[in-house]
């Protein structure tokens, strides 16, 4: 009797990991640059309206690859590509809206306060 046993991806496992990096190292160039241009010019431009483009799109390179990074762990288990994908791909838009929205709430905070308002240790 012969049964196939798929290869593990273990090289998505690396090529997600690498590639979320790489877009989380974007996405914290560009919202520092965002948040030092508002700081400097305190434009009538908002925050929160500031995520755009310059933040979503490397916002969404870390969400796909954070989706595949999770499913190629699964799929190390032998769960088939169609769970595991059925699984992560729910899953992390389901936290991937979460922090997008957390997001905004920040940077309206940080607007409205400035940077004391996010200052932790102060509460002390």
């Amino acid at each position: 009797m012969y049964y196939y046993i798929p290869e593990p991806p273990y090289f998505l496992v690396i090529a997600s990991l690498l590639a979320g990096v790489a877009s989380g190292i974007a996405f914290y160039a560009s919202l520092t640059r965002s948040v030092q241009e508002w700081s400097k010019n305190r434009s009538q431009i908002t925050l929160a309206n500031m995520r755009g483009e310059k933040l979503l799109i490397p916002f969404i390179g870390i969400s796909a690859s954070i989706c595949v990074f999770l499913a190629a762990g699964l799929q190390i288990f032998y769960f088939s590509a169609k769970f595991a994908y059925g699984v992560s791909a729910p899953l992390t838009l389901f936290i991937c809206l979460l922090v997008w929205y957390q997001l905004g709430q920040i940077l309206n905070q940080l607007e409205r306060g400035g940077s004391k308002a996010l200052d932790l240790d102060a509460w002390k």
